[in-house]
């Protein structure tokens, strides 16, 4: 699923990077992979209703419904804290990649998910990642799992969000021919995702920077 050739999101994320990856790099629960890719044989399915993690929404500003369908599964474990400024983080980084598979799904890059949660070059990146599929005509299937989620907030301000996301168990389907690639069962297919975040006049902790390291979660 991942395209790192389509992915250009490298930034300079300037603030606690050493204190985050240690504490990303480390473990990630099962994480082993399955033969079986949920949603092979069905197109994706209708839009299930969010679980009551996922659809748990921060204070303030009213974000938008980010829905999956059945066929595709994202499961964010442990994306907690007990400090409710790392959890408004955690929450609206949660959405910000919800946001973009929902719109790799709908084929729609000019997702209004996608520009709530994305700001400045990040939000360019997204729409060009998101795009390169609709070129494809792929959607995904399967599911992901995202964990070991660090959040912190910098001396300036700003939001940083360190998190793994283990694509193992998900493919792309196209939707002409119905074929199913599978994404490689290989350490590369653990990404590690580096967000820098600033927070909107709203209150919404919007995702300015990415940058991704696949196997970055070894």
């Amino acid at each position: 699923m991942h395209r790192p050739t389509r992915l250009v999101t490298t930034a300079a994320l300037t603030v606690s990077a050493a204190v985050l990856l240690t504490a990303c790099g480390s473990g990630g629960g099962d994480g082993g992979s399955s033969d079986k890719i949920e949603g092979a044989d069905g197109g994706g399915g209708a839009p299930a209703s969010a679980s009551a993690e996922a659809s748990r929404k921060p204070g303030g500003a009213k974000r938008p419904e980010v829905e999956l369908p059945s066929g595709f599964e994202a499961d964010f474990v442990g994306w907690t804290s007990g400090d409710p400024k790392k959890q408004a983080i955690l929450d609206d980084g949660r959405e910000e990649l919800r946001a973009k598979y929902a719109a790799i799904i709908e084929a729609d890059p000019d997702a209004d998910a996608v520009a709530f949660y994305d700001t400045g070059a990040s939000l360019a990146t997204a729409r060009k990642w998101i795009k390169s599929f609709v070129e494809t005509d792929d959607s995904l299937i399967g599911e992901i799992k995202a964990y070991n989620a660090k959040a912190h907030v910098t001396d300036d301000g700003a939001g940083v969000l360190f998190y793994c996301v283990d694509e193992r168990k998900s493919a792309t389907k196209n939707r002409r021919t119905g074929k199913v690639t599978r994404t490689p069962d290989s350490p590369e297919s653990v990404l590690q995702y580096r967000a820098r975040l600033t927070k909107s006049p709203q209150g919404v902790w919007q995702t300015a920077a990415l940058e991704t390291v696949p196997g970055g979660c070894k």
